[in-house]
């Protein structure tokens, strides 16, 4: 089993890297469907609909474009690669809408920015 190191993950929105970026998370989940017969003597399930959300950690610069385009109700194109972009990494792939962004400026600290994001339509999962 390999073993991955955070500092190398990357993420690019609408084609160019975020800088600054500190950390980000990728969820998916997905519904389930009973589908249980009233003769059943116990539940039963199909899969259903799945979904994919996530959030960006950055350290805030607004020299950084693609920091500046990641507005609440902006649609984005991005690729999440946990592992950076050598070829055969792990690659996340998809579009969603901005639901929320965030600037936290705290006494004695670097000035953050996090966004949030509700994946839309398939999550593509490949490698660089």
């Amino acid at each position: 089993m390999a073993t991955h190191h955070g500092k190398e993950g990357v993420v690019t929105a609408g084609g160019t890297a975020v800088g600054e970026l500190t950390s980000f998370t990728l969820e998916t989940t997905g519904d389930v469907v009973e589908d249980t017969a009233l003769t059943d003597g116990t539940k039963s399930f199909v899969a259903g609909r799945t979904s994919f959300s996530g959030s960006l950690e950055m350290h805030f610069d607004e020299t950084d474009s693609p920091q500046e385009t990641l507005l609440a109700g902006s649609s984005i194109s991005f690729v999440l690669l946990p592992e950076g972009n050598t070829g055969g990494d792990a690659s996340y792939t998809g579009t969603g809408i901005v639901t929320g962004m965030s600037i936290n400026n705290s006494m004695d600290a670097i000035i953050s920015r996090t966004v949030t994001f509700q994946g839309t339509g398939a999550l593509t999962i490949g490698t660089v």
